[in-house]
C-alpha cells in the first residue's frame, strides 16, 4: 500500500504539580486549553477536545503517525508551562506533575470520553483526581504504585 494511515486517539490525563490549584480562573484555562490546541495543531495531534478544573487537565486528541506519545506528552507541557508563566507573577511558580496518565481510546467510545471530559467540573463535585485517576487506571488494566504516582 502506498500511503500509510492512521486513526489513533489518546486521552492523556496530567495534573499541577502536588495539584495545586493553579488553574482555579476559567478563563486562564480556556486561554490555556486554546493554547495547547494551537500546540497540538503543530505537531499533527488535532484536539478533539480538551478540558479540566483547577488542578488538572483532560486532552482529548489524535495521536500523530509520526509522533511518540512522549514526544506528545512533552509538547504539551512543556511549552504550556512556559506560556502560563507569562500570564503573571502569580504563576511564577507554576510546575506540572511530572508523570502522566494516557489511555487509548477506540473510535466507538471518542463520543463517550467527549461527554466525560466536557463534564469535568461537575464530575469534580464528587470525585477527587486521585479517585478519579485511579478508576482510570482500573478501567484501563494499569497497575499503579500509590507511592510513586502522586507528587
Amino acid at each position: 500500500m502506498p500511503q500509510s494511515l492512521s486513526r489513533v486517539v489518546v486521552h492523556l490525563v496530567f495534573s499541577t504539580k502536588n495539584r495545586t490549584p493553579w488553574l482555579s480562573d476559567p478563563a486562564i484555562r480556556e486561554e490555556l486549553f486554546k493554547y495547547m490546541g494551537g500546540i497540538l495543531i503543530n505537531i499533527d495531534c488535532p484536539a478533539i477536545l480538551i478540558n479540566g478544573v483547577e488542578d488538572h487537565v483532560h486532552v482529548l486528541c489524535n495521536l500523530s503517525r509520526k509522533l511518540a506519545i512522549m514526544n506528545l506528552v512533552e509538547a504539551i507541557k512543556t511549552e504550556p508551562s512556559k506560556w502560563l508563566k507569562t500570564k503573571g507573577p502569580q504563576f511564577a511558580e507554576f510546575h506540572w506533575q511530572a508523570g502522566y496518565g494516557v489511555f487509548s481510546v477506540s473510535q466507538s467510545n471518542v463520543e463517550a470520553v467527549k461527554t466525560y471530559i466536557a463534564n469535568q467540573e461537575e464530575h469534580h463535585k464528587k470525585t477527587t483526581f486521585q479517585d478519579e485517576f485511579r478508576k482510570l487506571c482500573l478501567r484501563h488494566e494499569i497497575d499503579i504504585d500509590e507511592k510513586y504516582v502522586w507528587e
